[in-house]
């Protein structure tokens, strides 16, 4: 990272602009190239490793996509605000964002897929919910297990 000083370090910070993000972009290869998908998505933070939720249609580009290459990076940003200038050039932007590399693990269990759901609820919405079997069943969901992720902020 070029600007040391803008590095997010900690786990609890690194967690908190997580938390606030709400869309995370994931960023696929296919045949036709490179692949960026703006999704809502929720997370667990256990044992020291991030696993980020997502849910879908069944079929699509980027299930093909994930079916074919499992490797992905992701993106998620929050607290944007611009800092004016009377000098152009002397502008700038606040920001938090987290990136990341990873790979896409389709979720079949009926169990972990209603886990993955309310997980996801949870970090949206911030309300407690349930799934029954048949509204889990209804979507694919994924995960992407995360094997590294970096923070940035400039606040």
């Amino acid at each position: 990272m070029r600007r040391k000083d803008r590095e997010v370090t900690q786990i609890n910070d690194l967690l908190n602009i997580i938390n606030t993000c709400k869309v995370c972009r994931i960023g696929a290869q296919d045949e036709d190239g490179i692949y960026i998908i703006p999704m809502n998505f929720g997370y667990t933070y256990e044992n020291e490793k991030l696993t980020l939720f997502f849910h879908s249609a069944k079929k699509g580009r980027k299930i093909d996509a994930f079916k074919k290459n499992a490797k992905v990076c992701f993106e998620m940003d929050c607290g944007h605000q611009l800092i004016e200038d009377e000098i152009p050039c002397e502008n700038g932007y606040f920001f938090q964002s987290i990136i990341g590399n990873g790979s896409v693990e389709f979720i079949n269990d009926i169990e972990e897929k209603k886990q993955a759901l309310i997980a996801l609820m949870k970090h949206q919405t911030g309300r407690d919910v349930t799934f029954n079997d048949k509204m889990a069943d209804s979507v694919a969901v994924f995960k992407i297990e995360v094997s590294s992720f970096s923070g940035k902020a400039h606040q």
